[in-house]
């Protein structure tokens, strides 16, 4: 194999390891998947919620923050189905909530290198998140809580889409609002995800520290308002299957965009429009996310 085959393949394997499939709600691995609630808690209810991600990238950065001449051209797309349950503790206003979601992608990958192009179709990990406990005051809110994303899917051609490994998240957040009436807001989710090793090769991928949120007004009916997201990965890869192009390397992305969330009393339920793009990134493509959701309060507490 060439060098710069051997390069591009190296660069193929942070791509797959930048995108896996979640949506608000139900799980938050992918940057721009929470907005402007991200640190909240819904009121008491079953919900029922579908997210549609569609993510592009035509630049990959390097650990410099310098473009990599690859001629890239990625596109991923993923659909989460999945529930929430929320109710109300006897005391005060604590809330707890537990949630999964289902998710499908394709991943298409093309390069100036045919032997390193990609186009995959397949489940990825699911998204458990067995508690998360929050406390609405008066003019805030504070939530906290545990997920996992359990290997549920081999990697691979037949296999599907999934990481192989399993990830441990921890999470805090808070909401602040400005006015009586709650109509202008400020949130923010900050969490830490732990990796273990994945089961085909030998390969632990570094913790990282994520934060999604963002600050918003009410107009009624209408939330508008700014979304941003933040990563920092922790700690190195480790390994003898990280190539050593990517040995010492670490993931770093920021990223801003639009959001705009309409509610549907009649029917219960919520639209999520947003959409992010990063501003500065090292180790990983440097896209954008578009993400569509529908949110149902299938049975109201």
């Amino acid at each position: 194999m060439t060098g710069a085959s051997t390069r591009v393949t190296s660069i193929v394997a942070v791509l797959f390891w930048t995108f896996p499939a979640a949506a608000q709600e139900l799980g938050n691995r992918v940057l721009g998947t929470l907005g402007l609630l991200a640190g909240s808690q819904p009121d008491s209810g079953i919900y029922v919620a579908d997210r549609f991600l569609f993510y592009r990238a035509n630049d990959l950065i390097d650990r410099n923050g310098h473009e990599i001449p690859v001629g890239l051209d990625l596109n991923a797309m993923a659909n989460v189905i999945g529930t929430q349950m929320t109710f109300r503790l006897p005391w005060g206003s604590t809330y707890m909530n537990a949630a999964l979601g289902v998710p499908a992608a394709r991943f298409g990958l093309q390069t100036e290198h045919p032997e390193a192009s990609i186009d995959r179709v397949g489940f990825a990990d699911l998204f458990v998140q067995p508690v998360k406990i929050g406390w609405k005051m008066t003019q805030s809110d504070i939530v906290a809580g545990y997920s996992f994303y359990p290997p549920t899917v081999t990697p691979g051609p037949r296999g599907g889409l999934g990481r192989g490994y399993w990830t441990h998240e921890f999470s805090l957040g808070s909401a602040v609002y400005f006015d009586r009436g709650k109509t202008w807001h400020l949130s923010e989710l900050v969490s830490y995800a732990r990796n273990g090793r994945s089961h085909d090769i030998d390969l632990i991928r570094g913790s990282t520290v994520q934060f999604q949120g963002g600050a918003g007004k009410n107009l009624g009916a209408v939330t508008m308002g700014m979304a941003g997201y933040g990563l920092w990965q922790v700690q190195d890869d480790r390994g003898s299957a990280v190539p050593m192009s990517l040995r010492g390397s670490r993931d770093r992305v920021f990223g801003l965009g639009p959001e705009i969330d309409i509610r549907i009393p009649a029917i219960r339920s919520q639209i999520v429009l947003r959409y992010c793009h990063d501003v500065a990134a090292k180790t990983r493509p440097f896209g954008q996310i578009i993400v569509v959701g529908l949110t149902v309060l299938a049975h109201r507490e």
